[in-house]
């Protein structure tokens, strides 16, 4: 079965546009970009750069490389189009009414703590390993988590596979997200219990889902009042 999220039904209450979700995505294209760019020319400097800006886990606990900005930077580098798409596409699908709530730059710190708090978590799990780590989606998984939060009875347009076959229902965003939560736990027990190797950081999924704890210091004062009268945000 494929699942990919493609937007959220309801309309905004306090603006009525996602400006810093569409410049994060439109920022994380155009580093797409700059990546085709760099490895056309040489794959050496490609590689220099994912090593530089990337997170490295081993650099960074011995205090060498990028060190801790590279939580932030390595959330702006993607490992090809599709990585890059599904991450997107989810930040899209989620990430408009958890900034309406927050506030474009609210929304902004709310997304890189969570990209921070997912790397963090990630380079203490890998602390021995040295390749690079890179990707939004600890970040999206924060937003993810957030959207859970604060629009529980949220519908969310699907494109859903089934078989072969293509439907786009409005499915409650609770039943989406629980489906990508529990694919990361069972990857993790996967990888705890039989030593599978996956190339996907799903410890970083983790951490940035939990991370989404965090989004009620960033929503508008308003907002925050709502959720507080368990009125709708």
């Amino acid at each position: 079965m494929l699942l990919i999220p493609i937007n959220d039904t309801e309309p905004n209450r306090y603006t009525s546009f996602p400006v810093m979700t569409f410049a994060l995505i439109t920022a994380n294209v155009l580093m797409l970009g700059l990546e085709d760019i760099l490895s056309e020319t040489d794959i050496r400097v490609l590689v220099d750069l994912f090593y530089t800006y990337g997170s490295v886990p081993g650099l960074i606990l011995q205090g060498r490389g990028g060190g801790a900005l590279t939580s932030i930077t390595s959330t702006f580098l993607h490992a090809g189009l599709f990585h890059l798409a599904g991450n997107m596409l989810m930040l899209w699908a989620f990430g408009r009414r958890v900034e309406d709530a927050c506030g474009p730059w609210r929304f902004l710190l709310f997304y890189l703590l969570c990209g921070v708090l997912a790397d963090m978590t990630s380079t203490l799990i890998h602390a021995s390993s040295f390749g690079p780590s890179v990707g939004a989606s600890g970040a999206v998984f924060g937003v993810m988590g957030a959207y859970l939060l604060l629009f529980p009875g949220g519908r969310i347009r699907t494109l859903l596979l089934l078989f072969l076959f293509p439907f786009v229902p409005r499915l409650r965003a609770f039943w989406i997200i629980l489906y990508f939560f529990l694919s990361q736990i069972l990857s993790v027990y996967q990888v705890l219990a039989f030593d599978v190797d996956y190339n996907v950081n799903y410890w970083a999924h983790l951490g940035g889902f939990f991370g989404s704890l965090f989004v009620f210091f960033f929503l508008h004062p308003e907002a925050l009042h709502r959720y507080r009268l368990n009125l709708p945000v």
